[in-house]
């Protein structure tokens, strides 16, 4: 698994386990008993266990005596262990579902050998080894289905718990928060001045919920400390998934990749980066239709700034194993991210968005990467139209969600599909503005001479056919006719 842990922090987590006055819900101690079957059971008690307490992680130490806490040393060897001829870590990987992760670590203590397995709590569902749902009641451990007012209560904290809320690092000095956190752009993002006090700086971000105290004194950081503010995000236990990919391809399929990135920095902090970088991997055209006659770049820097900041916010984080792409081709850029949306692709234009990540969102707001509630997706239209673009194509695959902007194409170029999905985000952004499309405003919003207005008609006769939008009032005459989206009629 991709948990990582150096020496030092193994032997301080060793000694806070061991100072436990007894074996709590989510830590168990054992000598030298090993059996595969077992600790997979013990995974999933601990993780889900950990769940109910609030806890980030749980734990399972080898070469411990669990009444006395001694040291006693233990044989068993995680890395050469095996089931049947399987490694122990496939085989308990490939029985757990959902996929939590733990890792296993060994550490000599005056020589005698410890082994640590730590494993993350359970998000979204109980954890379930083959098959079955198991729960720590006091140091012994159950079937979660026979203490059913336990579940009920494991249920509720997995679902009102948000991502936001849960913890990427736990039991942390303030010189770790330091290390971990960059608080210096925590305060230029939001223009504040940077306290003079160290505990000045733990309380902001305590303020806005990126840091938490502890009740060991200690201090940790949230899941929306470290994915907005971290100086590395590799540095924090699941994270890593979600650090932005950007990839550019040679042509327009994925065959022949040019080049491929990921961030290593929190989405906050490494915002304009990650613009300014794909900004330089966007070809240029000398000219987008008739609103500009100079070397510009292929899509307009607003419309992709803020649907890429759309992809952070709105993304599903409990979709483990992915996270937001970035993928140029040289006649489109595609960015996806987990999560299938909350409204429908086709409403996005007029539909205040919803957002799974509601503390990510505001905090996001407001250091301005994103704009105000509702209006970010009106702007990538009309930022597409300005400079007449192809509309932009907004889809559902499966578990994900996919914005595309297309390169420069004549009207001429464009299929039937475009020509109908310009045609409605252009009554969609009319009708948001209080007012209604007509043959007029959809032939300058294409570029097209009056003499050719007939072929605007062809196309609100394609849109009207295939129910994309309606006409305002059937009894003015055609030429006078006004537009409106499909859904404005409900």
């Amino acid at each position: 698994m991709s948990i990582e842990r150096n020496e030092k922090y193994l032997n301080s987590l060793l000694k806070e386990l061991l100072a436990s006055p007894k074996e709590t819900e989510w830590i168990e101690f054992k000598r030298n008993k090993a059996i595969a079957e077992e600790i997979g059971q013990y995974i999933s008690g601990l993780s889900n266990s950990a769940a109910l307490e609030g806890r980030s992680s749980a734990y399972m130490v080898w070469g411990i005596d669990d009444t006395t806490h001694e040291v006693v040393g233990a044989t068993f060897d995680p890395q050469s262990a095996k089931k049947g001829n399987e490694e122990i870590e496939s085989w308990l990987l490939r029985l757990l579902e959902p996929k939590v992760e733990f890792a296993f670590f060994k550490l000599d203590v005056d020589g005698k050998s410890v082994v640590i397995l730590e494993i993350a709590s359970a998000f979204r569902h109980p954890v379930r080894f083959n098959g079955e749902e198991y729960i720590r009641i006091g140091s012994y451990l159950k079937k979660l289905k026979d203490f059913p007012e336990k579940e009920r209560r494991l249920w509720r904290v997995l679902d009102t718990t948000p991502f936001e809320k849960q913890i990427a690092a736990e039991n942390v000095n303030k010189e770790e928060v330091f290390a971990l956190i960059d608080f210096s752009s925590y305060f230029e993002l939001l223009g504040k001045p940077l306290p003079e006090t160290h505990l000045s700086i733990l309380e902001a971000l305590e303020s806005d919920g990126l840091i938490r105290r502890n009740d060991g004194g200690l201090w940790d950081i949230t899941n929306l400390g470290a994915i907005l503010f971290a100086k590395e995000i590799s540095k924090f236990r699941g994270l890593d998934r979600k650090a932005v990919r950007i990839i550019q391809y040679d042509g327009e399929s994925r065959r022949q990749t040019i080049r491929e990135q990921i961030g290593t920095k929190g989405y906050a902090n490494g915002f304009e980066g990650l613009i300014s970088y794909v900004n330089t991997l966007i070809p240029t055209n000398e000219v987008i239709g008739q609103a500009l006659r100079k070397s510009v770049p292929m899509y307009p820097e607003l419309a992709v700034r803020e649907l890429i900041a759309n992809a952070l916010i709105h993304q599903d984080f409990f979709q483990t194993g992915t996270g937001p792409m970035i993928e140029i081709f040289s006649n489109r850029i595609e960015i996806t991210n987990p999560g299938v949306p909350l409204i429908p692709t086709d409403r996005f234009l007029d539909t205040p968005p919803k957002s799974r990540n509601e503390s990510l969102a505001s905090l996001m707001r407001r250091i301005g990467v994103c704009e105000e509630r509702g209006s970010g997706i009106d702007k990538v239209v009309y930022e597409t139209e300005y400079y007449q673009l192809p509309a932009p194509l907004f889809t559902k695959t499966d578990g994900h969600t996919r914005s595309i902007l297309f390169a420069h194409k004549e009207l001429k170029e464009m299929d039937k599909q475009d020509r109908i999905r310009a045609c409605y985000l252009h009554a969609c952004l009319r009708y948001v503005e209080h007012d209604y499309m007509t043959n007029t405003t959809l032939r300058e919003r294409f570029g097209v001479e009056p003499k050719n207005a007939a072929a605007i008609s062809r196309i609100i006769k394609e849109a009207l056919v295939d129910g994309a939008i309606s006409v305002f009032d059937e009894t003015v005459g055609a030429k006078a006719r006004k537009y409106i989206p499909w859904w404005a009629r409900q």
